[in-house]
């Protein structure tokens, strides 16, 4: 006697494997995220003075030791071209990281003292 083959129902693949790894993925992301606490109150903040290309023309070198440089010129010389320069424009200073506060706190009431007040000091990005 001969029957009839028994037709194989197709088994469906379960979704719930898939399923418990997005909630798993998304408790993940949600404990290891930071949340920024929102102000305590409006603010504007001032712009960046790295969103403006720099004048490599108008950058006023310190060292770690305090030496100066300005185009070109060092100590004296620099402070010399800088006396030339008109005091209405924006001057960049790069200073070394070692360089001691006072000397920073001299050289800008130096500059201050030429008629600067327009004054960015460039910092490196963290």
């Amino acid at each position: 006697m001969q029957f009839k083959p028994v037709p194989r129902r197709r088994i469906a693949e379960s979704v719930v494997p898939m399923i418990n790894v997005v909630f798993l993925l998304l408790i993940f992301f949600m404990m290891t995220a930071r949340i920024a606490p929102a102000p305590p109150f409006d603010l504007t903040l001032p712009v960046s003075p790295s969103d403006n290309p720099l004048d490599e023309d108008m950058t006023f070198y310190v060292s770690a030791d305090g030496g100066v440089g300005f185009r070109g010129g060092l100590d004296d010389a620099a402070w010399m071209t800088l006396a030339g320069v008109k005091a209405d424009q924006r001057l960049t200073i790069r200073a070394d990281a070692d360089l001691p506060t006072p000397k920073i706190a001299a050289v800008l009431a130096r500059l201050a003292g030429m008629g600067f007040s327009s004054i960015d000091l460039a910092l490196r990005g963290s």
